[in-house]
């Protein structure tokens, strides 16, 4: 059912075509009565039509050519014979009806067999199974007199119905005095699916289904173009507004995106440029506190407020640099994300850092280069700091591509995986920026990478710690 599930325009089609093939069932059910009643009627019609003018053309010829003409007129599913007396005796009169229908004609071997009587007794002899049927199908009818809006001749006549089939006998009074008997019997086949009903189906739903895909397209192509935006909006990049066009249920939807995406930007601006102020005027008082700090004459107390004055100064200015980062918007584009990294490990070990990268995929990834760079360069000198080393390798799944940075050092407990990223948490009581920063770096790291739609995660290994960055894919990329 993934394709059920995935596809607007399949679910369309679908329901589509169910509603053509529940509206033809319903058709043929509500026609299925008024068709069998109009192919009766047309069968009876041409059977009395055919047996007035059979009467008229015996009464018009000398008797001795009435055997001829009588088996000249039979058909496949007509016979027709003389009988000297009133045919009272329906029982009788079936029997030899069925001896007549099982009766070869001149020109038509083998025999035919009439509707449900193929297992009956060879010609002339009507006994057996088809005789059974053939009786218990009509216990019930006799002889009617027909009218005179149906029977035009003047010559009486009567009518036995023979059961469920397209089935009829009739019986005529010639001017002679004897009787003109004739029997009608055939199947009429009445499937619910002919090739007409099945073609002209096959071309209704055809037809429906294109016209199906057309409107689902068009239903799907903003909805498409609204969900691409909104991934790229949640990893950061810059999304032109959509276009606010089609019908009133999307117009709206895609007037509410635009509107949602206007608001978050002023949101983010408005952050970033109060987060630059303050730290821009963080500066004037620190400036202030440091020059006071040189009028006091306790060398130990001015030495301890100058490492304090210093060390707020450090996190106003990586405040700032941060809040000047946010404020750049780097393009998103396409990039050999193996390459990009291998670079980046290739430079710190130029530097004298002990990282190594491992044979890796290529893989080709949509990103932001600058910020992924500077994302993992953190993480690496993290890793280089505390566990003496960073390992760097690179995978993928259908779903997602991999960084990870692995080290050999000491590690940190699970309680504090989640803390560490935190702004300005460090692990080191000491707070030595010799050692441990100022706390932004990781934060950065993870901010930078969960704009990419990705996250990063620490785990323990037998021998250090690894950070894992996971980055999405997407048709769209990142």
């Amino acid at each position: 059912m993934r394709w059920w599930r995935k596809s607007l325009a399949a679910q369309f089609i679908c329901f589509l075509l169910m509603a053509l093939v529940l509206s033809q069932v319903i058709g043929f059910l509500i026609s299925w009565d008024e068709r069998d009643k109009a192919l009766r009627a047309a069968s009876k019609g041409e059977f009395l039509s055919r047996t007035a003018s059979l009467a008229t053309l015996l009464e018009s010829i000398p008797p001795g050519f009435h055997t001829d003409v009588l088996r000249a007129s039979g058909t496949t599913y007509t016979r027709f014979w003389m009988s000297g007396q009133d045919p009272v005796d329906t029982l009788a009169w079936r029997k030899q009806a069925v001896a007549q229908l099982e009766e070869p004609l001149p020109n038509l071997l083998p025999a035919y067999r009439p509707p449900e009587l193929t297992s009956a007794a060879p010609a002339k002899t009507p006994s057996g199974k088809g005789l059974q049927l053939f009786e218990r199908a009509i216990a019930s009818e006799g002889w009617t007199r027909l009218s005179s809006d149906i029977w035009t001749l003047p010559r009486f006549a009567k009518f036995l119905p023979l059961g469920d089939s397209h089935g009829m006998g009739l019986a005529v009074q010639l001017s002679d005095g004897r009787w003109l008997n004739s029997v009608y019997r055939k199947t009429m086949p009445n499937p619910f699916w002919n090739t007409q009903s099945l073609v002209s189906l096959a071309v209704t739903a055809t037809t429906l289904a294109l016209i199906g895909v057309f409107v689902a397209n068009r239903m799907a192509r903003p909805m498409r173009r609204l969900a691409g935006a909104a991934e790229a909006l949640g990893r950061g990049q810059s999304v032109e507004p959509l276009p606010e066009t089609g019908p009133d249920d999307i117009r709206r939807t895609t007037e509410a995106f635009n509107r949602m995406q206007a608001r978050l930007t002023r949101f983010v601006e408005d952050r970033t440029r109060m987060l630059a102020a303050i730290s821009h005027d963080l500066r004037t008082p620190l400036t202030s506190l440091r020059l006071r700090a040189e009028f006091v004459t306790d060398s130990d107390a001015q030495q301890k407020m100058m490492a304090t004055i210093e060390e707020i100064q450090t996190m106003t200015e990586a405040a700032l640099a941060f809040a000047r980062e946010e404020a750049v918007t780097e393009a998103t584009r396409t990039v050999n994300l193996t390459a990009l990294i291998e670079s980046l490990c290739d430079d710190l070990a130029d530097l004298g850092r002990n990282v190594t990268f491992l044979d890796s995929p290529k893989i080709t990834y949509r990103c932001r280069p600058d910020g992924l760079r500077r994302a993992v360069r953190n993480l690496i000198e993290n890793a280089v700091r505390y566990g003496n080393e960073a390992r760097v390798q690179l995978n993928e799944t259908p779903s997602s591509v991999r960084i990870a940075i692995e080290d050999k050092g000491p590690g940190i407990p699970e309680a504090d995986f989640e803390r560490v990223f935190e702004p300005f948490f460090r692990l080191e009581s000491s707070r030595n920026r010799e050692t441990g920063g100022v706390g932004l770096g990781l934060s950065i790291a993870r901010a930078t990478v969960r704009h990419h739609g990705g996250d990063i995660t620490l785990s323990r290994l037998k021998n250090g710690l690894s950070a894992t960055i996971t980055l999405p894919k997407s048709d769209r990329g990142a």
